[in-house]
């Protein structure tokens, strides 16, 4: 991030995820959730349980993954 934190030191517990699909998202689905400013958390909805990663909006880009296709602005 600019300011140096450390995106897994953020709180999550309170975070919003969305779900992006390409399909009828029977089998899962990738989900994205701003955590904080330049700050985003990705999940697995097929594996509820497991800590999300998180990502910085330039590493989220330079991965292609684009937060609009969740419905979520940068």
């Amino acid at each position: 991030m600019r300011n140096g934190t450390n995106l897994y030191a953020l709180d999550i517990s309170g975070a919003s995820f969305t779900k992006a699909c390409g399909g009828p998202c029977t089998e899962g689905c990738v989900t994205l959730a701003r955590i904080g400013e330049d700050a985003w958390a990705l999940g697995d909805s097929k594996r509820p349980d497991a800590q999300p990663l998180r990502f910085t909006t330039e590493e989220l880009d330079t991965a292609g993954i684009d937060p609009a296709r969740f419905g979520l602005g940068v």
